[in-house]
């Protein structure tokens, strides 16, 4: 893992190929840090949880159609 620090709208900038992903630090409050992410469309940017979600969500979906088969 790689660790960063960057105060209010330093940014982080990820290249994926021909593509490049854009984090900004918005601002600190307490123990909360707000972030905005700039990414292309093919680029999918979810919460952990929300990606957690659908990937359970995918896995039923296959266990399923492989069961229907």
């Amino acid at each position: 893992m790689l660790v960063l620090s960057r105060k209010i709208d330093e940014q982080i900038i990820i290249r994926l190929d021909d593509e490049t992903v854009v984090v900004r630090v918005l601002g600190v409050a307490g123990e909360r840090v707000r972030i905005g992410i700039v990414a292309p469309r093919s680029v999918e940017v979810h919460r952990e949880e929300v990606a957690r979600r659908i990937q359970a969500e995918n896995r039923e979906a296959l266990l399923a159609s492989g069961a229907a088969k």
